[in-house]
């Protein structure tokens, strides 16, 4: 049976398979939003690389674990976030300054919060990560 927020579900199992020491691991179904995170999870260092695989179905995505993720999940509801407001969100899901990083989407795509605070944007926090 699947779950009803595919988002939620690939950052959920990352974490478990990060948790117990998996070296790769299968995101099934794929998604545009979960490709664009594992972007972000990839240029900010969280994994080694990921590849879309098609299977006929939905699609998946292969990633390869670095032991990097301590722990991620989705931020629900999505909470909008304007471009001088990132350090309340901070302070809410992350432990410590600095430290990890928030997941925006925003008129200029998924990106990570420092990366939207840089540009001068605000958006949509959807995920954490550290």
């Amino acid at each position: 049976m699947a779950g009803n927020d595919p988002l939620s579900d690939a950052l959920g199992g990352l974490d478990n398979a990060e948790s117990v020491g998996h070296l790769d691991y299968t995101v099934q179904p794929a998604s545009n939003i979960v490709g664009s995170i594992l972007e972000v999870l990839y240029d900010r260092g969280y994994v080694d690389g990921f590849e879309f695989v098609e299977d006929g179905k939905a699609g998946r995505f292969e990633v390869e674990l670095k032991g990097a993720i301590n722990e991620c999940g989705a931020v629900k509801p999505r909470y909008s976030v304007g471009a001088d407001g990132y350090e309340r969100w901070e302070k809410r899901y992350l432990p410590a300054r600095d430290y990890g990083a928030l997941i925006v989407t925003t008129s200029h795509g998924v990106m990570s919060h420092y990366e939207a605070r840089e540009k001068g944007i605000g958006g949509q926090v959807i995920a954490y990560v550290y």
